[in-house]
């Protein structure tokens, strides 16, 4: 019986005619054309790849890590402790049958490679070595890239690869994931000629897969005794800026990264929901046009690696750990109605620059959140604090709120009267 994934799409390549594969691979580079004799699966990659900004003539793929780097993720990252299955059960035997077995984490960027001495010198031809990035964006039509994108096994035979200088190869990878959170950890990937695309090599690889996610679920059921020191304390609670800022700040003790605009918004819409939020119910609140599922899962993959060693979860997406987020902050002071302390927290508009549709209502419903509490809290000081900002200095009506709270005389009514002449003249 033949295998048939949820799409429909046959899981095992039937080997095309090359003849034909070359020439819609020629076609489609040199005019954007598509032919029949491409699987959907693959044109679908070619084209979020040609997207992205992929350039199938002149691409490689770029080195993320050097040696040190290398070194600190192996040591860090929970496939390190199932390195001994995949080379008891794949790189051995992909080794004596001239293969290469390739571990990434879930951003793409390969860990380890191993297996066939000889191809391994071949490989590095093509970049296909530890410390480089083989996602679709860096290297178009892949294994181990478009498993990532995909979060399902996947075989790519030769031309099927956008890139024109991989298209000698063909590739097998599966994804492997958490088994207790399910999300992902990263991709395993078998490299070599034509073999690698047939049903046993697909075999082997997805049989390691679950031999790894079992070894992972066993190792955490036996306690570690005499954990090393620097192991017995949690990390840092981290803390997320985003108010009156234009990217979210990033700080884990005294680390910091400036995060991107999507990544911010992701990171406030998780922490604000308690449930998660399904791909799609995050796809929707991030786009007028809903993000496709796979577009969100390679954002989410990015984030992880930013937000490392804490964790995000999947079915739904949820946040695997508690953060310090003024945006929390400001909701509780809001709560209770503590205007002080949301006028020292509201540094500004949340993520001011960002089009996602439930940033723009969070943004609205914070901004008049605050505004009502000082209109009503009756303290002319930190009204005018909030008032004298470029967010609320041509709101007529909060000005004329605070010339009535001010004492008779106060030295800083003339200022106020002055403001509310110019901005009643303005309308």
């Amino acid at each position: 019986m033949r295998q048939v994934d949820v799409d429909g799409e046959p899981v095992r390549v039937r080997h095309p005619d090359l003849r034909r594969l070359d020439s819609a691979h020629d076609a489609f580079v040199e005019t954007g054309a598509s032919d029949a004799a491409i699987r959907p699966l693959v044109l679908d990659s070619w084209h979020r790849s040609i997207r992205a900004g992929f350039d199938p003539e002149h691409s490689v793929a770029p080195f993320r890590l050097d040696a040190d780097q290398i070194a600190q993720l192996r040591e860090q990252h929970p496939l390190a402790a199932a390195m001994p299955v995949i080379r008891q059960l794949l790189v051995e035997e992909a080794a004596q049958a001239g293969m290469i077995v390739a571990v990434s984490d879930a951003a793409g960027r390969l860990l380890w490679v191993e297996g066939n001495h000889r191809l391994r010198s071949r490989a590095e031809q093509m970049n296909f070595v530890e410390g480089t990035s083989w996602t679709e964006d860096d290297v178009g039509t892949n294994a181990p890239g478009t498993a990532l994108a995909l979060d399902r096994e996947v075989q790519i035979y030769r031309a099927e690869h956008l890139a024109r200088h991989v298209t000698p190869w063909s590739c097998s990878a599966a994804p492997v994931h958490d088994p207790d959170t399910g999300s992902m950890l990263g991709v395993l990937d078998l490299t070599g000629g034509d073999e690698v695309v047939g049903p046993t090599s697909l075999a082997l690889v997805r049989a390691t897969v679950r031999a790894v996610e079992s070894e992972l679920r066993i190792a955490r059921l036996v306690p570690r005794l005499d954990p090393p020191a620097d192991r017995l304390s949690p990390p840092a609670r981290p803390r997320l800026q985003v108010l009156g800022r234009h990217a979210g700040e990033w700080r884990t003790g005294s680390q910091h990264a400036r995060l991107s605009l999507r990544h911010s918004e992701i990171l406030v819409l998780l922490q604000a929901s308690a449930d998660g939020l399904t791909g799609d119910e995050l796809g929707a609140a991030l786009s007028r046009h809903p993000l496709a599922a796979v577009t969100v899962r390679a954002e989410l993959s990015r984030l992880r690696q930013t937000v490392l060693p804490y964790g995000i979860h999947t079915r739904p997406y949820r946040l695997g750990f508690t953060v310090d987020a003024d945006v929390e902050q400001l909701v509780t002071a809001l709560r209770h109605r503590d205007h002080r302390r949301a006028v020292e927290l509201y540094r500004g508009p949340l993520l001011p620059q960002s089009e996602a549709p439930a940033i723009i209502d969070l943004r609205t419903d914070l901004h008049l959140g605050v505004r009502q509490l000082l209109l009503t809290a009756g303290d002319p000081d930190s009204l005018l604090r909030f008032a004298d900002t470029d967010f609320a200095r041509d709101d007529l009506e909060l000005w004329e709120a605070a010339a009535a709270m001010l004492p008779p005389r106060s030295p800083r009514s003339s200022e106020v009267d002055r403001r509310i002449q110019r901005l009643r003249s303005d309308y």
